[in-house]
């Protein structure tokens, strides 16, 4: 390959055509599932103030610390003084959209949905990226178990849909309210007491500013001090026992398998009482598709009333990824049903016309490209794969005939020229037709 002048950033990717079509099989899952459980769409901006994911994901997570992407607004006065910062996940947004346009004033809960691009200034690996694109969910406004068990009882059923929920393993923790939370990090503290040098750095770090997180540390010397340390269980309260209790039987209720671990916090600090994450059956956390649990403070912080929340965050690229190792092919509409080939200018004007009515008809359809030959253009009608080719040459135009050629059968023969779209057509099946009208078109969109 030359050298080009310019490439995709690192930790960026070019979505083609073939992982487009993953893309768009995901999102129709994910909207066809929303619209069941009463989800309506919505879409907070790519970049917000920089203090609501401060507040809401903390100033001492990785995410806050070293991952947002900056946004400079320096092109006049008013935006001088201003940080914004490039979304690193949907639901500060949506929390900040769902204060300042007065939802509490709807019925509740609140379910709302969004598809689209996040950013994080993180480390390029295997299956992460700078940009990345995540489908949401989020029901605000009640708290109730049952409410966290219909959640992830919709992201399973997409899990499915999509098949590969056999692939993945559904974690889940209570965390406790942020009062049992504050306890037990003291109790965590007082515990490393001494202990702090047998820490690696970054550990050490997270004792200081984010001591939940090390109870999911991948550093062997950390874990093996965790045996012998206090464990959250030992600070929750009764109710916040009770509360999930209570969702485990919903989810057993709803034949939902699952796996407790103690161990799983999430890495933002705006989570409470229920967190879960789907990992990956063979290789865990490196490879979970998804997560998410309640947020019940988070509303206040950003400035609104106090207002329980429980959402989902599920990362596009991954899912596609496990799409292909499960051998999962995406339905591909971009196929060539029609080529049409010409030879000379009358025929190129009939073509027009022809490819015109064609594709009006629900036929997909290529073709009047250009001043090759016809042994060319057949050949491009073969790269192509189209399932048929119309040829259209002087003597045709003259005769008023066309000739439809079976590409695959290998056999041609000659028509009048108006029996040609009705052929067509019957040889396709009306079923296999790509038709709409404006408002099917609305409600299926692929964006």
């Amino acid at each position: 390959m030359a050298d080009l002048q310019f490439r995709t950033p690192k930790g960026t990717h070019d979505v083609l055509p073939e992982d487009q079509q993953y893309m768009t099989y995901i999102k129709k899952a994910v909207r066809h599932r929303a619209r069941q459980a009463g989800y309506r769409r919505t879409e907070p901006p790519i970049f917000e103030n920089k203090g609501i994911f401060e507040r809401g994901i903390g100033l001492h997570t990785d995410i806050v610390e070293k991952e947002l992407f900056m946004v400079s607004g320096k092109h006049n006065a008013d935006e001088a003084e201003k940080q914004f910062a490039l979304r690193p996940e949907f639901t500060a947004g949506i929390c900040r959209s769902y204060i300042e346009h007065g939802m509490q004033q709807l019925p509740q809960p609140v379910e709302l949905y969004a598809i689209g691009p996040c950013f994080r200034y993180d480390r390029p690996q295997k299956g992460r990226y700078r940009q990345f694109h995540q489908f949401d969910l989020e029901v605000i406004g009640l708290r109730d178990p049952s409410l966290d068990a219909q959640l992830i009882h919709v992201v399973t059923k997409i899990m499915s849909d999509l098949k590969i929920l056999k692939r993945l393993n559904l974690q889940i923790n209570n965390i406790g309210s942020s009062e049992n939370r504050a306890a037990y990090v003291e109790a965590l503290k007082d515990y490393f007491i001494g202990k702090e040098r047998n820490l690696p750095e970054d550990d050490q770090k997270r004792l200081q500013t984010n001591p939940l997180r090390l109870l999911d540390s991948k550093e062997e010397d950390t874990q093996i001090l965790l045996r012998s340390a206090p464990t959250l269980d030992q600070y929750l309260s009764d109710e916040s026992k009770h509360y999930h209790e209570t969702l485990l039987e919903y989810l057993d209720e709803l034949g939902i398998a699952y796996t407790p671990n103690a161990g799983l916090v999430r890495g933002l600090d705006y989570y409470n009482q229920t967190v879960f994450e789907f990992w990956d059956q063979s290789t865990g956390a490196q490879n979970a598709v998804g997560g998410g649990g309640r947020y019940d403070g988070l509303i206040e912080q950003l400035g609104g009333k106090p207002t329980p929340g429980v959402g989902f965050a599920g990362g596009l690229e991954r899912m596609i990824w496990h799409m292909k190792e499960a051998g999962v092919k995406a339905p591909n509409k971009d196929h060539v049903d029609v080529f049409v080939a010409q030879l000379g200018p009358e025929a190129k004007k009939r073509c027009l016309a022809l490819v015109s009515q064609l594709r009006e008809f629900g036929v997909h359809t290529v073709g009047a490209l250009g001043e090759a030959s016809l042994k060319s253009q057949m050949r491009l009608a073969d790269k192509f794969e189209a399932r048929y080719t119309l040829l259209l040459g002087k003597m045709e135009v003259k005769e008023g005939t066309i000739i439809l050629r079976d590409m695959r059968a290998g056999k041609q023969r000659q028509m009048k020229y108006e029996e040609a779209i009705p052929e067509i057509i019957a040889s396709l099946g009306k079923e296999n037709l790509d038709t709409y009208v404006l408002r099917d078109q609305m409600e299926s969109s692929d964006d």
